[in-house]
């Protein structure tokens, strides 16, 4: 099996020269992205309340996620950048919500960067392996 780019609608379109995610020629490896807060049926950043903006990014994540196959059960590992890691706990709080407790939670990294594409408040990508081989 060669590299595979998934690509969906139901997620906002790469904005630079990269995929919204790409399975690995070894194992189904799928790495996701980033993604920022844009609502891919209009274009538009998902502005003000982070609870709202995390929402949004984690709803695209979920979009490209189900085109590859996969669901949040399937991810290892995530990466968070913030523009403010003052956001952390409201960020943290929207972000359980989508993997169901008590299971494996996947490894994480959370940082703080000086900017992010579009001035965003935050940004999130993953990566997930396919186990039902």
């Amino acid at each position: 099996m060669s590299k595979k780019e998934i690509k969906t609608s139901n997620a906002p379109a790469a904005i630079g020269p990269y995929s919204q995610a790409v399975v690995a020629p070894v194992g189904r490896t799928v790495y996701l992205s980033g993604q920022i807060p844009l609502d891919p049926d209009t274009g538009a950043l998902v502005t003000g309340d982070i609870r709202n903006q995390t929402r949004r990014v984690m709803e695209n994540l979920k979009a490209v996620l189900a085109e590859a196959g996969l669901d949040f059960s399937d991810v290892v590992f995530t990466t968070i950048f913030l523009a403010s890691l003052n956001d952390f706990q409201s960020v943290n709080e929207v972000y359980k919500s989508y993997f169901e407790a008590g299971s494996v939670q996947p490894a994480r990294a959370t940082v703080e960067v000086a900017r992010l594409p579009r001035d965003v408040a935050v940004e999130i990508s993953c990566i997930a392996v396919d186990a039902s081989d």
